[in-house]
């Protein structure tokens, strides 16, 4: 088993890279989908945030109102660490299942947007950082996903640098230009993945 950490700013273009390596064989451990399950109504999880944020953050539903969760956190650093001080813990527990489920053989890939900045990268054989100017990322925040450009930018600041996250990667993805321009690159470093995993 091959063991990848995917990582890339808001906005990079990360989710698209973890589609393209799932078409060729990738094992997909999606960080973020994990972390939407472990706070859905009737978790543990979303008990702990509810304690630690107040009944504020949940819809008339019952379900996490990530927006205005997302409010309280993204403007103060102290309030995001709670907030990961309760997630992070069940995302690890419910990825290192999943991964023990994956066929001895496989090139799995975790997608972690937090890599960098929750200092993962040794857990990984290597990693692969999907790459694009704060620019590019800036623009695509407010055209792609409707964001304000100030909350586009609280998003950002609130992640690593791009620097940062070039420094600890193995395998560098620029997903600065179109689309089209991508798949190439993501094609050579699946070869690659396969190369590396075949060897072990």
């Amino acid at each position: 088993m091959l063991k990848v950490g995917l990582t890339g700013g808001i906005g990079a273009g990360k989710s698209e890279v973890s589609r393209l390596l799932v078409k060729y064989g990738a094992v997909l451990i999606d960080s973020d989908r994990i972390a939407r399950e472990v706070v859905e109504p009737g978790t543990p999880g979303l008990a702990a945030v509810v304690e630690e944020f107040g009944p504020g953050v949940l819809t008339a539903k019952g379900a996490l109102d990530r927006p205005a969760l997302g409010a309280l956190v993204f403007a103060d650093a102290g309030r995001l660490a709670a907030l990961n001080a309760i997630v992070h813990p069940l995302v690890g527990a419910r990825a290192a299942e999943l991964e023990r489920a994956a066929p001895e053989d496989a090139v799995v890939v975790h997608d972690v947007p937090l890599l960098t900045e929750n200092g993962l990268a040794p857990l990984y054989d290597l990693v692969v950082v999907v790459d694009a100017t704060a620019g590019t990322q800036l623009e695509r925040l407010v055209t792609l996903r409707g964001m304000t450009e100030a909350d586009a930018r609280a998003r950002m600041a609130a992640q690593a640098t791009r620097d940062q996250r070039r420094a600890v990667a193995d395998l560098i993805v620029d997903n600065d230009g179109p689309l089209e321009a991508l798949e190439p690159q993501v094609r050579a470093v699946w070869e690659e993945l396969v190369r590396r995993a075949a060897a072990r």
